[in-house]
Parts: structure tokens; C-alpha cells; sequence
């Protein structure tokens, strides 16, 4: 039975997560939690997994939980950055989940690899920030870091069983997001309630708005080139809006290999979860007949200059990649704040990235820093704008 640590248990993926692992009992035990404040999510995932260690956002959330929980039984109960350090790495885990959204899981995803403990990732932001760190470290400590992202994922599968030297490209798709057809001027006229309805995933707000501004594809094109030791010119995006094809390589001799599956976040994490095992799931088969026909676009980075910031800050490298993803935070939850308009958020990234002047990556804090400056200049601007 494998022992899982989930950070961000309450999110999307980690409510899909423990959905895999109720599907399957006898394979898991679920030893740690970390989430932020959702105290209702986290109060029914302790009182079904059981838990030995549970962490939250603040010490008050803390409180609030522990009014819910049962005074026999409970689970210790830690708050704030170092508890969820200790979720990662005190709790005797096999597996570390790291699930958590935006440059808070850079820290304790960092922590489980340098205690040499396997990481499933999730938590792209981890690999876009600090991304040259996080893999030294696991190559020093032996550690697999296998991706959970549906692209990543599907690349991973793809490359199974091949040689590094035979790939020419990666090829991640996107769904476009609702918006892939919207012309300048309605894109200028977004609200957050449009952008909240992805057309093919259920996702939390943040992920979510980032696949309609194509953010989310920047990050994983940053990602991508890390995790699979690639430049990022060979790493390409093809807009797919079936959802269907999750990823594709291309080899030296034409040949390309695709991972093909209903757009279902179970899939890749049990993969994930038992690789190179794969076990049975519930979600529907996949059926071509029904769907017809697979469509493919190039993406407009006119439209959506999101993907094109990516490429620029992974091309600059050193720090700029973790300005871009801070900035970024910072502009997404203006705008769901009703802050800052839709094509405000790349505007505003754009505009961070351009008064920073990247350094070489070196150190945990110094990422830290630069993540702190970059959230500050951001909220500036944003300030500003109104």
C-alpha cells in the first residue's frame, strides 16, 4: 500500500486526487493533507482518509477546522508554510502529491525532494520558477519527479521506451479556452464569469483563467523544457479544442507519438500515482467514432500574448520565468477581483518582466525574493491602472 502526502488537497486535482484513491482503497493510505481554508472540504476528506497530519493556511483556519473536527482521532494540526513543509516531509509518505496553485508549492515541493522523497507534480509553478534548482536536487538525491499535468503527462508516456537524442519536438496541445474565437475588441470586454467556463475541464478559478488567457500554456512550454531537459524552441503548441489529444513528440524521422484520452484529470494522476503500473478507472472509454474529428490551430499570440511572454522569459532565463508566473498571480486575482480587465492581465506581466533585469538562478531565497519584488511591482501597477 502506498503512503500519499497531498499538498492541496482541497483544489481540483486534489479532490481528484483522493477521488483515485477512494476508487482504490487497497492501493492507498493517505497519510498528510495541506490545503489553504476550505475547512468544509477538509473536515470531510479527514473524516474519510484519516489523515496523521493535516496542515492549513493560518493558524486562525486552523482554529475553525479543529471546532469541526472529532476531539478523538483527530489528526496533529499545523498551519502556514512550515506546516505544510512538515505534510511533505514528516508523515513517512512513499509519494509526495504536490497539487498545490501558484509559487506557494514551490517551497514545501522542494522540501519533499531534498528529504529524497518521489514527487508527483502537479504544481507547475515549481519547474517555472525554479526550475534548474528543483532538478539538480532531484538528480542529487535520486528523486522521480513523474508529471501530472495532462500534457506533461501525455509526453512522458510518449517518451517511454525511447532515446533523448531521437526527439526533435515536443508538442503540447491547448483547448484554446472560450475565447480562442473572440476578436480583439471582445476580448477587451471579458468578465470573470465568461472566463470561468472552460469549455472541456472543470478546474479551480486561477487555472482556469489562465487557460482562456493562454498563461496556463506559457507556464507548461517553461515546464516542459524543464522537465524533459529540452530548449524551449523545441517545444511547440498546437490549439486543439476536443481536448482529446493531450500531448504529442515528434522524432528525428518523422514519426510522432500522440497520448490520446477523454479530458478526464483522474487518468494522468493515477498514472502518476502507480507508474509504471496503470490501474483500471471508472471514467467513460474513449470513443473516436463518437467525437467525429480532431481539429488542430496555430496559436495567435496577437490575440493571446500570454504563450508569447512564456517563450520570451524561458529564452532570457534565470529569474525572469519566476517574475513572469508572480506577476501573473498578481493580475489574475485582480481581475477576478474585478481589479483589472482581461487583456490587463498580460499587460501587466509584460510590463513586470520589463523592469526586471533577470539574474542567474542560485538559491531558494533568492527565488523567494525575486517572487516577493515581482507580486510588489505588480500590485503597483495594477494600483495605478484604477
Amino acid at each position: 500500500m502506498k503512503r500519499l502526502a497531498i499538498l492541496g488537497s482541497t483544489g481540483s486535482i486534489g479532490q481528484s486526487t483522493l477521488a483515485v484513491v477512494a476508487e482504490h482503497p487497497d492501493e492507498f493510505a493517505v497519510v498528510g493533507l495541506a490545503a489553504g481554508q476550505n475547512v468544509q472540504v477538509l473536515d470531510e476528506q479527514i473524516r474519510q482518509f484519516h489523515p496523521a497530519m493535516v496542515s492549513v493556511q493560518s493558524e486562525s483556519v486552523a482554529a475553525q477546522l479543529r471546532e469541526l473536527l472529532p476531539r478523538e482521532g483527530a489528526p496533529e494540526l499545523l498551519w502556514g508554510p512550515d506546516g505544510a513543509r512538515e505534510v511533505a516531509v514528516a508523515t513517512g509518505a512513499d509519494l509526495v502529491v504536490s497539487a498545490m496553485v501558484g509559487a506557494v508549492g514551490l517551497e514545501p515541493t522542494l522540501a519533499a525532494i531534498q528529504a529524497g522523497l518521489p514527487v508527483a507534480l502537479a504544481n507547475k509553478e515549481t519547474l517555472v520558477a525554479a526550475g534548474s534548482l528543483v532538478m539538480a536536487a532531484a538528480k542529487a538525491k535520486g528523486v522521480s519527479i513523474i508529471p501530472v499535468d495532462s500534457e506533461h503527462s501525455a509526453i512522458f508516456q510518449a517518451l517511454h521506451g525511447q532515446r533523448p537524442e531521437d526527439v526533435r519536438l515536443l508538442w503540447l496541445t491547448a483547448s484554446g479556452g472560450p475565447f480562442r474565437a473572440w476578436d480583439a475588441e471582445r476580448l477587451g470586454q471579458v468578465t470573470a464569469a465568461q472566463a470561468l467556463k472552460h469549455p472541456n475541464w472543470s478546474m479551480g478559478p486561477k487555472i482556469t483563467i489562465d487557460s482562456a488567457t493562454m498563461m496556463n500554456k506559457a507556464l507548461e512550454v517553461i515546464e516542459a523544457s524543464v522537465l524533459f531537459d529540452l530548449p524551449v524552441d523545441k517545444v511547440r503548441v498546437y490549439i486543439h479544442p476536443q481536448s482529446i489529444i493531450h500531448s504529442l513528440v515528434e522524432f528525428v524521422d518523422g514519426s510522432v507519438i500522440a497520448q490520446l484520452g477523454v479530458p478526464d484529470m483522474r487518468l494522468p494522476i493515477a498514472y502518476a500515482l502507480t507508474y509504471p503500473r496503470r490501474l483500471p478507472l471508472s471514467s467513460p472509454p474513449l470513443d473516436l467514432c463518437q467525437i467525429g474529428q480532431l481539429t488542430f490551430e496555430s496559436p495567435d499570440t496577437t490575440r493571446f500574448p500570454g504563450l508569447a511572454l512564456g517563450y520570451a522569459a524561458a529564452k532570457t532565463g534565470g529569474t525572469m520565468p519566476a517574475v513572469l508566473n508572480a506577476a501573473n498571480e498578481m493580475a489574475v486575482a485582480a481581475f477576478l477581483q474585478g481589479r483589472l480587465t482581461f487583456m490587463g492581465i498580460p499587460e501587466t506581466v509584460a510590463a513586470t518582466m520589463n523592469a526586471h533585469q533577470s539574474q542567474p538562478l542560485e538559491s531558494l531565497e533568492q527565488i523567494l525574493a525575486v517572487n516577493r519584488w515581482a507580486r510588489d511591482f505588480a500590485h503597483g501597477l495594477i494600483n495605478r491602472r484604477g
